[in-house]
Parts: structure tokens; sequence; C-alpha cells
């Protein structure tokens, strides 16, 4: 074999590369179910495991933050479905699928398909409370859709003969469960909605996995109890399980035993409630004779009233009570008039000028002696003013000094002298004393102290 070209030879990375281009150009997006295995968490947070079934396996990633996002707990052994898309390990030459979305499947996908189902029809207002109907109070008959052979309709009708035995029950057989099991009881409800026999419809069921309980998760099934026109009680599994139909029914019941009591009274407590109206409708008979006996009593009186002269005493009577009633009348209102006659004396009485007169005579004579005690008062007060601002002028009147023994000397323009050098040698000067005034002449001066 001739060597080959050194162009035609590949490093260990560019053949990896090669491969991975191939296999992501190849296999952009992938959707595989398997069984994990080999399940590793790192401190980084990355996930890592291998899809397998029983003939072979591959490799497996999810990255953070995808790997925090799961919805369930990855576990050794468990089946899921994964989406991811298909690479290659370069360093390593693994082969290897990096996953962005990991569910359990099986129930996983199930319980994700009636999520999405059971959100799209709320949003049409199909499980709306306003649309429910209420159960009738006493039906007279019930159809049963269910299995024949099942538990729940032993319990249903069980329930039903005990309570009420009056109640019809009807059981209308349909599969429950797998392949068709949907559309048989879609048709069977409107079958029985549409005949115009039952007065409600009861959709019953014993208890399993999700997906036992997905003919019942059907949207026809949905929609057709919705459209019925006959109210529908749900009674499907344990109190636990939901289905669309316990959604769509117009009563949901936790289970086929307590649908049965819910559609009919206890016998016992029914027995009561006869008696009690029994009770009562004798009562109402009691009340209606002893009425029916007092318009015969009224009645009589009526016709002994028509009488001529039993008429013609009855008008006397009425004259007479009359008589006495416009005598009382005119004597209230006398007695009124008299009663305003005395008051208005009374008030002309003390309104009289004479008694005016007096009453100010006496006010005048009680404020005469006011104004000149208010004079002497003001006359008092101003005294003692005066003496008070006469005592503050002497305090600063140059007459007290002078009454010590000291003189004002002034010239004879008036001015005061106050220094030698106000008088001149030869000029008349007046010395005011305490008891009058001297003249004087200054014969020298005019200096002072050196």
């Amino acid at each position: 074999m001739p060597p080959a070209a050194p162009d035609e030879v590949l490093s260990p990375s560019q053949l990896n590369t090669l491969a991975r281009n191939l296999l992501e150009d190849t296999f952009p997006l992938v959707w595989v179910e398997g069984e994990l295995g080999n399940l590793s968490r790192p401190a980084s947070g990355h996930l890592y495991l291998t899809l397998k079934d029983a003939r072979a396996q591959v490799r497996c990633a999810m990255f953070k933050p995808k790997s925090n996002w799961l919805q369930f707990v990855p576990r050794e052994g468990l089946r899921v479905l994964a989406r991811g898309r298909l690479t290659l390990y370069e360093a390593r030459g693994d082969y290897q699928l990096v996953l962005d979305h990991m569910e359990e499947a099986g129930e996983g996908a199930l319980r994700r398909a009636f999520e999405q189902l059971k959100a799209r029809l709320q949003a049409e207002g199909l499980f709306d409370s306003e649309r429910k109907r209420p159960l009738p109070r006493y039906p007279a008959r019930v159809g049963v859709i269910t299995s024949p052979s099942g538990a729940a309709v032993r319990d249903v009708l069980s329930v039903l003969s005990r309570r009420f035995p009056l109640l019809e029950a009807e059981v209308l057989p349909v599969p429950v469960q797998g392949d068709g099991a949907a559309e048989r009881i879609v048709a069977m409800l409107q079958r029985a909605a549409a005949s115009g026999r039952y007065d409600v419809l009861v959709l019953a069921r014993g208890g399993g996995s999700l997906e036992d309980l997905w003919a019942f998760n059907d949207e026809r099934l949905a929609r057709a109890i919705a459209a019925s026109a006959v109210p529908v009680v749900s009674a499907i599994g344990h109190e636990t399980d939901f289905t669309l139909a316990d959604f769509a029914a117009d009563v949901r019941a936790p289970t086929p035993s307590v649908a049965a009591e819910l559609l009919v009274p206890e016998r016992e407590e029914l027995l009561r409630r006869l008696r009690q109206l029994g009770a009562r409708l004798r009562s109402l008979q009691l009340q209606r004779l002893r009425q029916a006996m007092q318009r015969g009593d009224r009645a009589a009186l009526r016709l002994n009233a028509l009488r001529p002269q039993t008429r013609l005493d009855a008008l006397r009577r009425r004259q007479d009570e009359a008589a006495r009633r416009l005598a009382a009348a005119w004597q209230r209102r006398l007695e009124r008039e008299r009663a305003r006659l005395r008051h208005a004396d009374a008030v002309l009485r003390a309104t009289h000028p004479q008694r005016r007169l007096a009453a100010l005579r006496e006010r005048l004579a009680a404020l005469a002696p006011r104004p000149r005690a208010a004079l002497l008062r003001r006359l008092a007060h101003q005294s003692l003013q005066l003496r008070g601002l006469a005592r503050s002028l002497e305090a600063v009147s140059p007459l007290a000094t002078v009454a010590r023994g000291y003189a004002i000397l002034q010239r004879e323009d008036g001015r005061v002298v106050r220094s030698v050098l106000d008088a001149a040698p030869g000029e008349r000067l007046q010395a005011r004393v305490q008891d009058g005034q001297l003249r004087l002449k200054v014969e020298g001066g005019g200096e002072g102290e050196a």
C-alpha cells in the first residue's frame, strides 16, 4: 500500500473536530428515552450520567443552570425522557449528548400533557364555576356510567339502596381504561344525556395510576361533560386523584361512595323531614279551620246587622256617640279659650304703664347714689396722683437745695451764674435764698482758682 500524502494525514485533534462537526450537523436536536445510570454531580453543579437500555448506553452531560431546573430528583434506574444536542468531547474523543431538558418518562410525560390540556381548557372557561349546575334535590333516576365489574359500581349501588331505596339506578356499562375507552365513555354520556331518562349522571371509577385514569383526561370527554344537558357528577379514583372530568363536571366527589351520598338524602333524615312536614301540614289545616270558623262568625254578625231594627239601633248609637264627642269637643275648646284669656290678662297686667313707671323709679333711686360715689372715688384717686407728682417734683426742685442754706445766683437776664467767669466786676446779680431775693454787686473777682 503506498504511503499517504502529507496533506492527507490528520492529527487526533483534527480528526475529533471533524467528527464533532459531522455529529452536530447531522443531529442538531434529538429526544432519547432510557434508564439513568452512572449519575455524578461534582462541585461545579453540572450533571453527568448515562442513558441506557438493554443493549447500549450513551454518555450525557447537563450543565448549569439547566441542571438546577429539573422538576424531579434524578436517581439510578429511573426511566427518563431527555432532549439534547449530539456532540463529541474533543479532548478525550468521547461521544456524548449535551442535554437541555429532562423529565420522567411515562407518567411524567402524561402529567405534562395533562397540565397543558388543563390550562388550555381552563383558559376557554370550560371549568368556570358559573356554568356548573346544582344537583336535583330528590332525583328519581340516576345513570351510573362505569365498568359493570368494578368495585366502584358496587359501592355506588350499595350506598344508593341503603340511603334512598326509591331511587332508580341504572348501570351504563363502559370500559374505564385502555384503548378506545375514552370514545366509549363519550358516546355513552352523550346518549344518556340525550335520552331524557335521567335526572343526573355519574362517572365512576376506582383508583389507579395516572396512566390507568387517562381515559378520563380526554379532551372530548371534558367537552361532552360541559355540554351535557343533564348534571354530571365525577367520582373517579381516590380523594387525591384529579382528572379533567373532575374539573368539567358539575360536582366532583372524592370517591364513588361519596358521590352516591351527595346524590340522595339519608333515609332517616328524609323520614324525619316527612314527619316535620306532616306536623306542619296538620298545623296549617287547624289554622285554616279556625280562620274559616272566624269568617263564619263574622258573616253571621253581618247578616244580623242587615236587619232594619238592628241597623236603626246602630245608627242611634252612632248618633249618641257623635253628640257626646261634639259636646266634649266644645268643652275642650271652651277650656282652651279661657286659658288663653287668662294668659293674655296676665301679660297685660305685667306690662301696664303704671307698673313699668314704678319699676323705673325704683331703678333710678338705686342708681342715684352711684355717680356721686364714682366722682368721690375719682377725686381721691387724682389727689393721690397729684401728691405723688408733687413729691417727685420736690425731689428734683432746686428750691429744696435752697432751703438747705444754698443760694442761686442769677444775672439780670435770668441766666444762672455757674462760674466766676460768668460775672464781671461791677455787674449786678440776684441771689435767690429760701425766703426771698438779694440784689448784689460784684466788687471784684472774675478769676477762678489757680
